[in-house]
C-alpha cells in the first residue's frame, strides 16, 4: 500500500476543541497504518456544518495524495460515504482510497455509490426533457429559438474561451491548494532550492509527478500569490 493522506471530518469547532469524534478517527488511521506497515505524510481536517457545501480540506488532502501518489485514507466509510460532495471529489480526481473500518470498500465502492446518485440525475433529466417538450407543444420558444439566442457574438466566444482558461488555472491552483501556508512560512529564510530539498525528502511530487526544482518553487510560490509575477 502506499503512503497515507487522512482525511478527518467533525461536524462543528467546538467538537474539534475537544476533540470528541477526532481523537476515535486519529486512533483508528494510526492503527490502520501500523497494522499495514505504512506512514501517514499528512493529516487534514474538515471543520463541516449541515450548511457547508464546499470541502478545502478535502480538496488539500487529495492534491497531495495525487501528488505524492498517497492512499487517501478516512476513518470509517459510513457518513462521508453518503456525502455528494466527498463522493463527487473523490471520483474526479481518480486518487486511491481507502477506509479503516472497511478497507475493502474503495474507489470500486464509491464508483457504485455514485453510480446511483447518476441513475437519479438521469431520472431528473428526463422528466425535464418531457417538461420542456411539453411546454414546447403548448407554443412555448425556448433556448436557441428564442430571438436573443440565436446568434453568438464574437463577444460571447471570447467570454467561452476565458472561462475555459479560468477553469484551467483553477484546476493548477487547486494542485498546490495544501503548500500554501508551507510555501508562505519558509519562503521568507529558505531559498528555492532549499525548499525545493525540503519537499523532495517529505516524498511530495510537483502536479505532474516530478521531483520539485527550485524552478517548479517558484512557479508554484507565483501561482498561489505569495511571490509577485515579473
Amino acid at each position: 500500500m502506499n503512503d497515507l493522506i487522512p482525511y478527518y471530518r467533525v461536524s462543528t469547532r467546538k467538537q474539534e476543541r475537544s476533540g470528541l469524534g477526532l481523537e476515535g478517527q486519529k486512533a483508528a488511521v494510526a492503527s490502520f497504518a501500523g497494522s499495514n506497515g505504512v506512514r501517514v505524510l499528512a493529516e487534514y481536517t474538515e471543520v463541516e456544518t449541515g450548511k457547508r457545501a464546499d470541502r478545502p480540506e478535502l480538496a488539500k488532502a487529495i492534491a497531495q495524495a495525487k501528488r505524492c501518489r498517497a492512499t487517501l485514507v478516512v476513518a470509517k466509510l459510513d457518513r462521508l460515504a453518503r456525502n455528494v460532495a466527498f463522493t463527487s471529489a473523490l471520483m474526479d480526481s481518480g486518487v486511491d482510497f481507502v477506509a479503516c473500518d472497511n478497507p475493502h470498500a474503495n474507489r470500486l465502492t464509491i464508483h457504485i455509490l455514485a453510480a446511483v446518485a447518476e441513475d437519479e440525475a438521469r431520472r431528473i433529466s428526463e422528466r425535464t426533457k418531457d417538461a420542456l417538450a411539453a411546454a414546447k407543444r403548448r407554443g412555448v420558444m425556448l433556448g436557441a429559438a428564442r430571438p436573443e439566442c440565436r446568434n453568438l457574438t464574437d463577444k460571447a466566444r471570447r467570454k467561452g474561451t476565458k472561462t475555459a482558461a479560468t477553469v484551467v488555472k483553477q484546476q493548477a491552483d487547486e494542485a498546490y491548494a495544501d503548500l500554501r501556508e508551507f510555501f508562505a512560512a519558509l519562503r521568507p529564510g529558505f531559498s528555492y532550492q532549499q525548499i525545493a530539498d525540503i519537499l523532495n525528502m517529505r516524498g511530495e511530487r510537483t502536479r505532474r509527478g516530478k521531483p520539485w526544482t527550485d524552478v517548479a518553487v517558484l512557479r508554484a510560490c507565483r501561482r498561489l500569490g505569495i511571490e509577485s509575477p515579473r
